[in-house]
């Protein structure tokens, strides 16, 4: 059995103007995704995280399109799947989504055991209601939830309670394969807490069997990701393991992007804030060369000339810069301290 659970090659998806112009918010990604393993997926807002995972499970709807690439699910190339064919034996049971803003996710009007035997009558599971019901009671026992949210409607339940309801329903056919796109922005520090936890432990006891885990809070990732990929207008710019990636960052964007956030971990605590001067680039019309090379600070002439493609170190470590790592690290020595 292969340990690749997700293969996404040169990965190209769009959103289309009512004028007819194509907006790349995804353009050319390619990773993959291990048995066992979790990725990370940091940036800031606008980045084309959100999309990249719509992208993932298939959810072309106008205005977005898909573009071209492959996206390889359990070996299959779901973008060559009739939709009711990925609809039914693919979304849910080898991959689901936890959305953004999974806590308003759910219609206040329906109690949550509706929508358990709505989700599982879809998927052709073949149980009664009263299988279906015992189902999801072992899905809410293992995130801590009584039995009683099964009656209950969203508004009856708290924003942590409602948040792991929803990561119940999306994995009660244990995927393959487990999107969750910023499902603790909306919590408190302890609620974060939980389900951070949660969904470790989901991982560890084979509910699922891999996981990607988007936010734009990048040291958070440490606590939840094996490897981290930062993505910037569009682009993976940087890709590491979560340590790596933190506490040694190379690309200058996720450099100044850890610069930024107060980070409560040892060795990061004397660090000095910074901001990130203007603003993401507008995909309409991406400009020649690299496409950060108008907030860093190290800009020269050929990064605005040349179009910048991912290098790869021997450890395994790639970034998107004409800057060597010996270089980079060489700059950023060299910065003046914010509050010097």
């Amino acid at each position: 059995m292969s340990d690749t659970m997700l293969m996404v090659n040169d990965l190209k998806t769009y959103y289309r103007t009512r004028l007819k112009e194509n907006v790349y918010a995804v353009d050319g990604v390619s990773f993959g995704l291990e048995r066992g393993k979790v990725l990370g997926i940091a940036g800031e807002s606008g980045c084309g995280k959100s999309t990249l995972s719509l992208s993932l499970m298939g959810f072309y709807f106008p205005p977005l399109h898909f573009g071209s690439g492959s996206i390889l699910l359990n070996g299959n190339d779901i973008m060559k799947l009739p939709y009711e064919t990925l609809r039914k034996d693919y979304l849910g049971k080898q991959i689901a989504y936890i959305p953004q803003a999974a806590m308003n996710a759910l219609n206040p009007t329906r109690r949550i055991r509706r929508y358990v035997v709505d989700v599982l009558t879809e998927h052709d599971t073949g149980l009664d209601e009263k299988a279906m019901l015992n189902l999801a009671r072992e899905k809410l026992s293992f995130l801590n939830l009584p039995d009683r949210v099964l009656d209950a409607y969203p508004g009856e339940l708290s924003g942590g309670m409602k948040q792991r309801t929803v990561i119940a329903l999306s994995t009660l056919l244990n995927p393959s394969v487990l999107i969750a796109d910023e499902p603790s922005s909306a919590l408190d520090v302890s609620s974060q807490k939980v389900v951070m936890e949660m969904l470790r432990k989901m991982l560890r006891e084979s509910q699922v069997q891999s996981m990607i885990f988007i936010t734009h809070e990048l040291p958070l990732l440490r606590h939840v990701a094996d490897h981290i990929a930062v993505m910037y207008a569009g682009e993976f710019v940087e890709w590491g393991t979560a340590e790596q990636v933190i506490f040694d960052p190379i690309h200058p964007y996720s450099h100044a992007l850890m610069g930024s956030i107060i980070v409560p971990e040892e060795g990061m605590k004397s660090h000095s804030l910074s901001c990130i001067p203007g603003a993401p680039p507008n995909l309409k019309n991406v400009p020649k060369g690299c496409r950060f090379a108008e907030r860093c600070t190290y800009i020269t002439p050929e990064c605005r000339a040349e179009n910048q493609v991912m290098t790869t170190l021997p450890d395994g470590r790639q970034y998107r810069c004409r800057f060597s790592q010996e270089a980079l690290r060489d700059m950023y020595a060299k910065e003046v301290p914010a509050n010097a």
